[in-house]
């Protein structure tokens, strides 16, 4: 048998990040030799990177960084709730937000080709694949640059790390005021910055349902314009930002506040685990 202790087990599983029994089976390999077992599990574990490419990944966090206006947000998603709240895996996804930092990276693709300590992020991505036993991949990756840029993170479980992020670039104002909007941001999940950013036909898709949906309910068609109006309004202000009511008074709209405090937002990204 084996050479080796429980604290051994516990120091490669911790080091790797590879389950119980992988561990126990690269030890009676290695003969108890932790350095032999290590190499044991990567082998092993790259070899089985290909056949976890078709699992899903649902788990992960989300990762910003803002400073000097530039701000950047990253998604790095895993299969389990298990791996997403390990230290490896956060020490992982902030390996991954550094390089998008450094590399400027405004894409995913970009992001993976982007090089850490010698080594593509891609690279770094099918090692832990192999070490951790899941498929672990970078989904999304936003940067906004802006005279102020906020960042906010926000936890859906006190368990997990951050399930959603938000960046948000403002000119005039304060950091505080750019925060605020990140955090209706992150509560209120808008599409667009502005009502000008959505597709026509996509306005007038909510038009044409609005107006049926009026018909139906045997309003009179006298006023259907108005309702119809009112209707449309009430998709843009779900989906606008600066048209939603605001978080903190919902008396005023997102917009209104800006204007109160000078400031004017120029770009946000927002991002939900696995949405």
């Amino acid at each position: 048998m084996a050479n080796y202790t429980a604290a051994d087990i516990k120091a490669l599983r911790e080091s790797t990040g590879a389950g119980m029994l992988d561990v126990k089976k690269a030890l009676d390999e290695a003969d108890g030799d932790t350095g032999k077992a290590t190499e044991i599990l990567r082998v092993k574990g790259l070899k089985g990177v290909t056949k976890r490419e078709g699992r899903t990944t649902s788990n992960g966090l989300v990762a910003a960084q803002a400073g000097s206006g530039i701000g950047t947000l990253v998604e790095v998603l895993c299969e389990t709730d298990f791996v997403a709240k390990g230290e490896k895996f956060g020490a992982l996804a902030d390996q991954v937000l550094q390089a998008a930092v450094e590399s400027k990276a405004s894409s995913a693709d970009e992001l993976l080709a982007a090089t850490v300590d010698g080594k593509t992020v891609k690279d770094l991505l099918d090692e832990s694949n192999a070490t951790i036993g899941e498929k672990i991949e970078v989904k999304r990756v936003a940067r906004v640059e802006a005279p102020t840029v906020a960042a906010y993170l926000h936890k859906t479980s006190p368990d997990l790390p951050a399930q959603i992020g938000v960046l948000v670039g403002a000119q005039g104002g304060d950091e505080q005021v750019a925060r605020d909007v990140a955090m209706h941001i992150a509560a209120f999940s808008p599409s667009v910055l502005t009502r000008d950013e959505i597709d026509a036909s996509t306005v007038e898709n909510e038009r044409r349902i609005a107006e049926e949906t009026a018909k139906e309910e045997g309003k009179p068609e006298a006023a259907l314009p108005k309702i119809v109006e009112g209707r449309v309004n009430g998709y843009f202000k779900e989906n606008v930002l600066l048209e939603q009511p605001f978080a903190k008074d919902a008396k005023k709209t997102v917009g209104k506040v800006l204007d109160e405090a000078g400031a004017q937002a120029t770009a946000f990204a927002r991002f939900r685990v696995g949405a």
